[in-house]
């Protein structure tokens, strides 16, 4: 018996729908809702009628894109409407929802990406799809029907962007419209089937209020941070993947007063600058034919030749570091960026790494004392075991002593314990040692305020 006939069977037998093969809803982690597979066959009809009349009427002229959503919603009610099935109204609404989301949008993963509480989507194959919500990690309810669905997703995010994924080239990053961060892998190399990661990034950016609410940092350690971009100091963010580096990078380039020219270097632009002077670069891997590539470092360069006041790149991995370091260097003051790092300490060596990538033969003495005069402060973001991020260290370079950089901590964060709820308690604390650049800053015409350094 087909899909129809069973629903039309289905109909005439009672005018009450079956809350067991009526299409009801199950919710799954974080309320996320699915649908019952007794719909899986009706989606898959109406998916291919949509297509096939989109196809129709495309030679008449679709509708102008403000009208699209519209046009799209109106033509699955109809669809719907004429099936002999009985659907509850609340189910035939987010049965339209989801095929809406199958035709014009992502799928399984709009409802993810709409929900503010989610922060990171990892899709392991069609049937294993975790998010990170409030810096945990669960697995949702959402599925794919099969890899030849997650694929279709994938095509259409990396084709919105020019960008081209198969079996010769399959790996991609790419950004979506809201600016979240996105990367797929595919078979060959992915064995559980095609992959996608994204980070999510808020609509509306965090502010520094925001970081003291959810105690990422302190108030003293807030006002310090401002004090020293506003003076011109040179900060690098460390920390672990998922740590917030970004996050705070882009709160530190909101002190930089609106009158300085800024220029932003980045794979995917994720920066959200509210300054009116910004000119925003993103770098741009090679085309099919293996050309046309311009990496982070060219960038760098290039914005040198810019006349910028302020050069910010998003993250330092490779050999760019070298160039980034001698902008620092040769009077662009100011500058930040980011880099992986698992303690303020272990950055130094990541940095002189990364330095010796860029293929040139520098002595190690050279390259410290290179990162030692071109590096103020480092600021290192932990991501903890209860999923809290928070500003752990805020350390100055304080010079050379022999061969060795040395550092020394100005604010540290000390945990204490755990509450009732399983959240790290602790609490921000100052070494009492005062920086020796207070000067400079207040040079700048920067307040500094003593009291910063006392418990």
């Amino acid at each position: 018996m087909s899909l129809l006939e069973r629903l039309e069977k289905q109909k005439s037998a009672t005018a009450v729908p079956d809350p067991e093969h009526s299409g009801s809803s199950i919710s799954g982690a974080g309320g996320t809702e699915i649908f019952h597979d007794e719909y899986a066959e009706l989606k898959e009809i109406i998916h291919k009628e949509i297509i096939e009349q989109i196809n129709l009427e495309a030679s008449g002229g679709i509708p102008s894109e403000e009208n699209q959503e519209e046009y799209l919603l109106k033509t699955l009610e109809m669809l719907i409407d004429e099936k002999p099935v009985s659907i509850s109204r609340a189910d035939r609404s987010r049965l339209i929802r989801e095929l809406y989301h199958i035709v014009a949008g992502l799928g399984p993963l709009e409802p993810l990406l709409d929900d503010p509480e989610i922060t990171e989507i990892m899709v392991n194959g069609p049937w294993q799809v975790y998010i990170e919500r409030r810096g945990k990690i669960e697995l949702s309810t959402a599925k794919f029907k099969d890899h030849a669905h997650v694929m279709h997703v994938i095509n259409r995010i990396v084709s919105s962007v020019g960008r081209h994924i198969d079996e010769a080239s399959p790996m991609v990053d790419a950004r979506l419209d809201d600016g979240s961060r996105f990367n797929a892998i595919i078979p060959p190399l992915a064995l559980n089937g095609p992959t996608i990661t994204i980070r999510k990034f808020s609509k509306k950016p965090f502010t520094v209020n925001d970081l003291i609410r959810f105690t990422s940092v302190s108030p003293k350690m807030m006002s310090f941070l401002e004090a020293c971009v506003k003076g011109r100091m040179n900060i690098i963010v460390s920390g672990g993947t998922g740590s917030g580096k970004t996050t705070l990078l882009n709160v530190l380039s909101g002190f930089i007063p609106n009158t300085e020219r800024i220029v932003t270097i980045e794979d995917a632009a994720e920066l959200q600058l509210r300054q009116d002077h910004v000119v925003t670069l993103e770098s741009r891997p090679p085309n099919l034919e293996g050309a046309g590539q311009v990496t982070i470092r060219d960038l760098v360069r290039n914005s040198l030749r810019m006349r910028p006041d302020r050069i910010i790149v998003g993250e330092v991995r490779s050999e760019e570091t070298l160039d980034m370091l001698q902008a620092m260097n040769t009077g662009h003051e100011g500058s930040l960026t980011t880099a992986h790092a698992n303690s303020p300490r272990e950055l130094m060596s990541r940095l002189e790494t990364m330095v010796l990538m860029a293929g040139m033969e520098l002595p190690v003495k050279a390259i410290r004392e290179q990162i030692s005069s071109a590096i103020d402060i480092v600021v290192h973001q932990s991501r903890l075991k209860d999923g809290s991020r928070k500003v752990v260290n805020i350390t100055e370079i304080v010079g050379m002593e022999g061969d060795t950089i040395t550092l020394q901590d100005i604010f540290y964060f000390k945990p204490e314990g755990l509450d009732a709820s399983g959240k790290l308690t602790g609490n921000f604390y100052s070494t009492g040692i005062r920086p020796s650049f207070l000067e400079k800053i207040a040079s700048c015409g920067v307040l500094v305020k003593d009291d910063w350094f006392m418990n």
